[in-house]
This record gives structure tokens, C-alpha cells and sequence, in this order.
């Protein structure tokens, strides 16, 4: 569908085909953290560093919007829970495809938890979302992590392969996991999944150089990008770490020699 290629050209780097993602969704979550407090601002800074998309909540693409300067692909977020909740695992539908296509989005993002007990309905919600989202020729971005009372290692490369493969059987366009931990484990859940997938970044780091170097070798291990958050707009250099990490996803380059740049 030429709408869909239209609008996935939009999410990515034309030329290498890789996705810089910085998600901002995270104030419905754990609520107006440090580095997304005034959206305008970071919105700014990751299009003019190289990020090809920002993920939104529906209420927030008006606050974002900056009437000017670079462009950057505009996802906005489906589903939500907070981690108040007692369930901070189950996500809950709030928002439409209709919603995102009126609010001028180039595509769409769920999460799913499997293994959370609520786990049906997010796979229902997940059903919904991608019939939609087919109809209408708008990308779909799933993030899928395994959490639940079964789940011993969230970080289990088999669990995070499970993760992605089923991100791609319900028909997502791009799948997000999280980094399996080696370049060759990496590789096999790539291999298995028919998708791009892109690596999310988790709880904060402790370096800018452990961000570098888990996106290189992801790239290694052929993943298609990055849909990192606070690793990146809590950094207090964020403009150069998304330009540090723009040089390793679209152009190649060392994780030390993307380091550099931030010294600079």
C-alpha cells in the first residue's frame, strides 16, 4: 500500500534504511520526568541531532509541535498503564488510528507485556490496532517485553525472540525489544523475525559509552535501529549523544569513534 511506504519513509533514514527513535511517552507512565518536561525543546533537539521519530501520547503532539526547523516523523502512542496502578503491567487501549491520523501522525505504537496476567487483552487490543492500522496504510511500532510472574530473566535471549517473532505474527510493521545482551544471540532473533527490529534502552545507564556500544553491536547483529528514551533525553548532552548515536546507526561507525564526538 503506497500510503504505508509513504509514511514509513517519514520513521526512517532514507538512505540506510534505520530507525532513530526517541520515544517521549514516558509522563503517563511515571509522569513529567527529567528531559521530557518541555516536549517543544527535546522535540527539537532530536530532530536537529538526526533522530528520524519521536513517539507521543495523543495529548502531547500539539505541545511538541514546533511550526518549523528540521522535520521528524511523529508516532503516536495507543496504549498506556501507569505505574501507580496495581497491574503497572497490563496496557490499556487510549487511542485510535483515527485519533493518530487526525493529529498528522506518520504511524502508530502499542505495547504488549506477554506473560503479564492480563496478556489476553493486550493480544486482543494488539489484533485491533493492526487490522486498523492495516486499513489505513499507517506503520504499526510494538513494543513487546516479556514481564510476568513466569518470567525469571526478562532479558532471556529465547524470551526476547519470543517477544519479537510475535510482534511480526500479528502484523506490526516494526517490532521494539529489548537488546538480548550479545551480538550473536541478537542476530538469531533478527534472523527469525520477517520486521525491523529496534532495540529499546531500558532502565537508565550508567554511561553515555554503554548506550554506544549496545546500539553498535545491535547494528552488528543487523538489527534496524534504536527506540531509546531516557538513555538519550537524560543524558546531560543530548543533542551530541543522538548526533554520536546518528554516526553508528545510519553511517556505521565505532561506538569509540561516536564517543569522541561527544567530547568534543
Amino acid at each position: 500500500m503506497i500510503g504505508k511506504l509513504i509514511r514509513m519513509g517519514r520513521l526512517k533514514d532514507r538512505e540506510s534504511g534505520k530507525f532513530l527513535i526517541l520515544p517521549l511517552d514516558h509522563g503517563v507512565t511515571v509522569g513529567p520526568i527529567h528531559g521530557i518536561t518541555n516536549l517543544k525543546s527535546i522535540v527539537d533537539i532530536a530532530a536537529n541531532g538526526g533522530a528520524t521519530a519521536v513517539v507521543e501520547h495523543k495529548g502531547m503532539v500539539e505541545a511538541g509541535f514546533r511550526g518549523g526547523g528540521k522535520d521528524i516523523g511523529l508516532i503516536v502512542h495507543l496504549s498506556a498503564s501507569t505505574n501507580l496502578s496495581e497491574y503497572p503491567n497490563t496496557k490499556t487501549l487510549v487511542g485510535t488510528v483515527e485519533e493518530a491520523i487526525k493529529l498528522g501522525a506518520d504511524g502508530v505504537s502499542i505495547h504488549v507485556n506477554i506473560g503479564d496476567i492480563n496478556e489476553r487483552e493486550m493480544l486482543s487490543d494488539f489484533g485491533k490496532i493492526s487490522k486498523c492500522a492495516s486499513e489505513f496504510g499507517v506503520p504499526l511500532l510494538a513494543m513487546v517485553y516479556p514481564r510476568g510472574s513466569k518470567i525469571k530473566d526478562s532479558y532471556d535471549p529465547s524470551l526476547i525472540g519470543h517477544c519479537a517473532r510475535l510482534g511480526a505474527e500479528l502484523g506490526a510493521d516494526i517490532v521494539k525489544v529489548s537488546y538480548s545482551g550479545d551480538i550473536d544471540s541478537f542476530a538469531k532473533i533478527v534472523e527469525s523475525t520477517p520486521i525491523p527490529v529496534v532495540i529499546a534502552g531500558g532502565e537508565k545507564m550508567e554511561s553515555d559509552i554503554d548506550v554506544l556500544k549496545m546500539v553498535e553491536d545491535s547494528i552488528k547483529a543487523g538489527g534496524a535501529g534504536i527506540s531509546i528514551g531516557r538513555n538519550i533525553f537524560q543524558s546531560p548532552i543530548p543533542d551530541k549523544l543522538i548526533q554520536a548515536l546518528s554516526l553508528i546507526i545510519k553511517n556505521g561507525e565505532s561506538a569509540d569513534k561516536a564517543h569522541s564526538y561527544l567530547t568534543k
